[in-house]
């Protein structure tokens, strides 16, 4: 690539641009790159000298993009995928099965699913490292769509027009989670429209609350008195007596003892885990080998619903 008066740009100069850009901290970006903070600084001063703009406006207390900044980031951004690309389409003509898997999944299957199959990925795909990116599926499917993910762990369905594609994996069932002296305790089988009254559910933008409150024949109409952000904290809250939940049935075991009662529920109430990707993914073969792990290892776990 080509700069002011022929001078040339290499791709690390892009990256730490990108780096700071994101971190809008120096020493923060330096030390994402592995490099010291003079060695970033003097190759951010080369790049604008390359290209003839201010990138950066620094004081001692922030940095923040120049109004050229952000219109030159979207390109690097976009440089730096095409460069990804190329180099994951290459690999994947040798071995798709070898390289980096950059993985999102959603916060109430991460701490669930992972000890299942990480050990299992690693027998059969031991040329594969996967790298993991816990968040929310909102972002997880815009950092999916602008290449920054390879694929992602998410339970929801996808929107119609993207250009994702998805591999179904399994039926997670959900399970009610009572206090011990809860009134619906002492049944074999709770009704999921008999938790509305009390049901607490996870903060917006976890689908498990939406599915949750579906199932119960809920409406989240304005914020609760309670805002977890966790499974954790909410089956806390079970266990202290302030209501009830739902939760994965993959997550009933870690919750046992927690001083709450496990009862399935009367209706067939599940989420549906997919494995999401974009259909232009030059890696397909990796994803299936993902996927078929994931259902060996879910399909040996029993599901057991009694405290």
């Amino acid at each position: 690539m080509l700069g002011r008066e022929g001078m040339s740009l290499n791709l690390q100069e892009l990256k730490y641009f990108v780096a700071v850009a994101e971190h809008r901290h120096f020493g923060r970006a330096a030390e994402a790159c592995h490099v010291t903070q003079p060695t970033l600084s003097s190759q951010l001063r080369k790049l604008e000298d390359h290209l003839g703009v201010v990138l950066f406006e620094r004081t001692n207390k922030r940095v923040s993009l120049t109004p050229m900044g952000r219109r030159l980031l979207v390109h690097a951004r976009g440089g730096l995928r095409e460069v990804e690309l190329l180099e994951s389409t290459a690999k994947a003509a040798g071995d798709p099965l070898v390289g980096p898997l950059k993985l999102g999944i959603i916060p109430t299957v991460a701490p669930y699913l992972m000890p299942l199959i990480l050990e299992p990925l690693r027998e059969a795909c031991p040329g594969m490292a996967i790298e993991l990116w816990e968040d929310l599926t909102g972002p997880l499917l815009s950092l999916l769509t602008t290449q920054r993910l390879d694929a992602a762990l998410i339970a929801t369905d996808l929107r119609p027009g993207t250009d994702l594609s998805e591999i179904p994996l399994f039926a997670e069932p959900l399970l009610a989670a009572l206090p011990q002296n809860h009134r619906l305790a002492g049944k074999n089988r709770v009704s999921a429209k008999d938790l509305a009254d009390d049901l607490l559910a996870l903060a917006d933008g976890h689908c498990l609350a939406d599915q949750a409150l579906t199932a119960c024949g809920k409406r989240r109409s304005r914020p609760g008195p309670f805002q977890a952000s966790s499974l954790d904290t909410l089956v806390n809250l079970v266990a202290a007596g302030y209501g009830t939940t739902l939760i994965p049935g993959l997550a009933a075991d870690l919750f046992r003892g927690r001083n709450i009662v496990l009862r399935p529920l009367s209706e067939r109430v599940t989420r549906r885990i997919r494995l999401a990707s974009r259909a232009s993914f030059p890696r397909p073969q990796a994803l299936r080998a993902l996927g078929k792990v994931i259902r060996q290892a879910v399909s040996a776990y029993e599901y057991s619903s009694h405290s």
